[in-house]
């Protein structure tokens, strides 16, 4: 992962790490670009304050099994996504971007969902976060439409806590009806 200083706070970043995803993955979450700290720790969501994984154990967590927990480190957060049938990645490949502010990004360049798409039965996209849903539309729908394909996508709003207008209770009750709504919720 290259991060490259410019004027006014702007650095151009390169993702740097790939998608979390098998070929059980029904479900593939997308954020718009990691933030400086899941850069750091090359994995989704590690910002401390972010409630990405708190929301997911509350929607996805088998209440019988008191073993099924997220966890702090990135391999426990990529086995319970993958247990539960779920596939991270992000819509940007690179981009010029004021640290983790959505707002900021410009010159995006989008990843390549298309092979996850083919190989793995996903039947949802989730995008986290408004700027996410744009540039998936803008930049990801024409690829899918190229390659033939037609997965639904539903929006999200954003777990940074940069979205001070939710309350976690209200995120898990968000990203629970979606879930179910798309079927995924037993998964």
């Amino acid at each position: 992962m290259s991060a490259l200083p410019m004027m006014d706070g702007m650095v151009h970043v390169e993702h740097g790490f790939g998608p979390v995803w098998d070929g059980s993955s029904r479900a593939l979450v997308l954020g718009s670009m990691p933030s400086p700290k899941s850069r750091e720790a090359a994995f989704y969501y590690m910002h401390p304050r972010n409630r990405f994984w708190p929301v997911l154990q509350a929607v996805l967590t088998d209440p019988g099994d008191a073993s099924d927990r997220v966890g702090d480190s990135p391999e426990s957060r990529r086995a319970f996504a993958l247990r539960h049938h779920v596939a991270l990645w992000d819509v940007i490949a690179s981009c010029d971007i004021d640290g983790a502010a959505d707002a900021s990004i410009r010159d995006a360049t989008p990843n390549d969902i298309v092979p996850i798409v083919r190989a793995a039965p996903i039947v949802r996209v989730f995008t986290t976060g408004g700027k996410a849903a744009q540039l998936y539309r803008r930049l990801i729908t024409p690829q899918l439409s190229a390659a033939g394909l037609d997965v639904p996508m539903t929006p999200l709003p954003s777990t940074s806590p940069a979205n001070a207008s939710m309350r976690l209770d209200d995120l898990v009750a968000v990203y629970r009806k979606a879930f179910a709504a798309a079927g995924l919720t037993d998964m």
